[in-house]
């Protein structure tokens, strides 16, 4: 769309209708001839040319306006017939209620470092171990204990790296409010990594998830892959967010209202909430 066509039917300028008619209405015709631009004008010339530049005056601040208010708004919300999605920016581990989603890999690794195959300690997962540890006066999270627990099964066959047991990405397990699910797929390497239609297939395994285990809670996820996964095709974290903003949308498990999905992220250089599929 070219500057000009946003600049004409973009969100400000649809702001800015309603105002230059209502400046129309309630202004007498014979003050737009009060200033005259060029005194050899007829008073329709006048009249005609002060009203133009009453409309553009008002286009430019409206849209300035509307400019700073997507600026500096850290929330939005995206709605469909029967869904509701709030995109915003906060800190995954500061979220005060609601059920909290972390990433983990498909073998739940808990083990935090430097290694290939190790939990990264700036990742979300990385985070939630060490402030699972801090809570729990220095004890690490028994992921084994909370498996077995859930009683979710394995998936067929073993990882590619070190042949440990792996679990279906998109798959929950719970831990109090806080929804452990297995993501990326790990080879050989070590390294999490995921094809566009795994991706897919874990987004649509994890709303059947949350729709079980979110009980009458607001859902809290980050932007799934938007660190360290490996895809087969470059992805941004403006387009997963699109990605999984359209998956949830076409999904027949959703959160019913008033409970909502909130896709929680972190502002950074090219990416935006405001750009994400659907608001406006």
């Amino acid at each position: 769309m070219s500057k000009i066509s946003r600049a004409l039917i973009g969100k400000g300028s649809t702001i800015a209708y309603p105002i230059i008619t209502a400046i129309f209405m309630i202004v007498p015709e014979n003050a737009f001839n009060s200033v005259k631009i060029c005194k050899d004008w007829s008073d329709t010339r006048s009249i005609l040319i002060n009203r133009l530049i009453v409309c553009v005056v008002v286009f430019i601040v409206s849209d300035l306006i509307y400019w700073v208010y997507r600026k500096n708004r850290k929330k939005v919300i995206v709605k469909g017939s029967d869904f509701s999605i709030q995109i915003e920016y906060a800190n995954l581990m500061d979220i005060p209620s609601g059920k909290v989603v972390i990433t983990f890999d498909e073998c739940f690794t808990t083990k935090v470092g430097i290694e290939p195959g190790d939990i990264k300690a700036g990742s979300v997962c990385g985070q939630y171990l060490e402030k699972y540890k801090i809570k729990n006066y220095g004890q690490e999270l028994n992921i084994q204990e909370l498996i077995v627990n859930s009683g979710i099964k394995p998936a067929k066959g073993k990882s590619k790296y070190k042949g440990q047991t792996r679990y279906t990405p998109g798959t929950i397990i719970q831990n109090g409010n806080d929804l452990l699910v297995a993501f990326a797929k790990i080879d050989e390497n070590g390294r999490g990594h995921l094809t566009y239609d795994e991706y897919l297939d874990c987004l649509d395994k994890l709303w059947e998830q949350i729709d079980i285990y979110h009980g009458t809670d607001d859902v809290y996820v980050p932007i799934l892959g938007s660190r360290i996964t490996y895809f087969d095709k470059a992805f941004t974290q403006q387009e997963l967010l699109d990605i999984m903003i359209n998956s949830y949308s076409l999904s027949p498990k959703k959160l019913k209202e008033p409970n909502i999905l909130h896709i929680v992220c972190k502002e950074r250089e090219g990416f935006s909430v405001n750009d994400a599929f659907g608001v406006e």
